[in-house]
């Protein structure tokens, strides 16, 4: 199908290019078609990347959801550590979502708002998911912290900090050793050995 074909070439395009630099003739040409003829499934440029967008919005919370959903919780260090993991390899496999992340970074100049509204409905999804987990976490007496938010809080910093790796250093070993670093010593403050004030 045609428009599959187009969303496919303009994920590449905009991947690699940004917005500004994707061309709209060479994602037709890619496809067999004519520039013109993009307008017959999209009503313009916006329109193409921003279904784009959303579809690779829609793939992230399809996989953070199965993993909520499908994976065993009831030993907080290794679901957090494996969750970890999960995000990096996510980002860094799935040509969509290496899209998604380099456009949450670099968003075009007029589309900001737009996109800003996307990236918040995935990241209060993703920190309410973890919030009910550190709170069943903190109810069985499984882990020690102040409270679920403030746990979440600090987590997804560490997620934060792995996406910014992927996007400005683009070499998996650097990502790696960020997550390992940070994970460390995340874990032993939740650790009911160590403890937080």
């Amino acid at each position: 199908m045609k428009k599959d074909d187009l969303k496919n070439a303009a994920l590449k395009h905009f991947t690699q290019s940004g917005y500004e630099g994707a061309s709209l003739s060479k994602i037709a040409e890619e496809v067999g078609i004519k520039k013109s003829s993009i307008y017959s499934h999209f009503s313009s440029k916006d329109a193409l990347f921003l279904e784009v967008l959303r579809e690779a919005k829609a793939a992230e919370i399809e996989m953070k959801r199965a993993f909520f959903s499908e994976t065993d919780n009831s030993s907080p260090k290794t679901f957090l550590y494996d969750y970890l993991v999960a995000v990096k390899q996510m980002f860094e496999e799935n040509q969509s979502l290496k899209f998604w992340l380099r456009m949450s970074f670099f968003p075009p100049t007029h589309l900001y708002e737009t996109i800003l509204e996307e990236v918040v409905e995935v990241e209060v999804l993703q920190e309410r998911m973890l919030e009910q987990s550190f709170d069943k976490w903190l109810d069985e007496n499984l882990i020690t912290g102040p409270d679920a938010r403030s746990l979440t809080i600090a987590y997804t910093g560490i997620l934060m900090s792995i996406m910014v790796e992927l996007v400005y250093d683009h070499t998996e070993k650097k990502a790696e050793e960020k997550l390992e670093a940070c994970w460390k010593i995340y874990w032993q403050a939740l650790d009911k050995g160590e403890g937080i004030a």
